[in-house]
């Protein structure tokens, strides 16, 4: 899965918010940086570029991403480690980041009071997460070819996962739950642009949580295509370019 997510996703979805929160984090002239769900390294990468001078601590739950994120981004110290129960001392970072990591948290308000822990007085706490569904065309038409491929019970993880977390309002209130003074917030629309929608496809259904899904329910040579062939109806053949909205947020302790 790791690797699916980092040939046919990261380089579309990922890495044009990775290289805008990097200049972000970059601006704030960070000494220690700890970065949390770093998955294959596509922030991790552009930290080391925009922050040379910084030392990087890169996170991840999953094993597997930590392995192949420090092949692809050996600058930083990489660890396995779970966001509601960071293995560092209090007050030792003075930034930690996060690029559509948030909305995974099982309890968020806890692993925001972990963030806030770990950060020195005066840290900040740079983040991005997904707004609603509608605004992100390629997942739109991703899960019009889910419930397509299965016209009962579709898979729902992008709908109710990484845009879960889609109300500003309501990060805003975990933020000042533990005691975060909210900065800065943005809502934020860049392009995504790739080589055609079967990579796409192919990226999503293999090399996220879906694919789980997509096995359990059989036969997913049929299911590619199904998908495949709605999301070239609805974003057109060959390269495709569509418009990706998130929400950036700065947080100080």
């Amino acid at each position: 899965m790791p690797d699916a997510y980092e040939r046919y996703l990261v380089p579309v979805i990922f890495r044009p918010f990775a290289e805008d929160l990097a200049a972000r984090a970059a601006a704030l002239n960070p000494v220690r940086v700890l970065e949390l769900a770093a998955g294959t390294g596509a922030l991790t990468s552009c930290l080391l570029a925009t922050a040379p001078s910084a030392e990087v601590t890169a996170t991840d739950l999953n094993e597997a991403m930590v392995t192949l994120g420090s092949t692809r981004a050996p600058g930083a110290v990489w660890r396995q480690a779970d966001a509601q129960r960071l293995p560092f001392p209090d007050a030792n970072f003075d930034l930690v980041v996060c690029q559509f990591g948030v909305m995974f948290f099982p309890d968020r308000v806890e692993a925001v009071s972990e963030i806030h822990r770990v950060l020195a007085p005066g840290g900040r706490f740079l983040f991005n997460t997904w707004a609603p569904l509608e605004t992100h065309a390629f997942e739109v038409a991703l899960q019009a070819g889910l419930e397509r491929a299965f016209p009962v019970d579709p898979p729902r993880f992008f709908p109710t996962v990484p845009h879960g977390y889609s109300e500003p309002a309501v990060v805003a209130a975990d933020l000042s739950a533990v005691g975060f003074a909210v900065e800065n917030e943005q809502e934020l629309t860049l392009q995504g642009r790739a080589a055609s929608t079967a990579d796409l496809a192919t990226g999503y259904l293999t090399g996220t949580p879906v694919r789980a899904a997509v096995e359990e329910r059989g036969d997913g040579p049929a299911v590619l295509a199904a998908v495949i062939e709605e999301m070239t109806a609805r974003l057109g053949q060959g390269p495709v370019t569509a418009p990706m909205t998130a929400y950036v947020f700065c947080a100080a302790t």
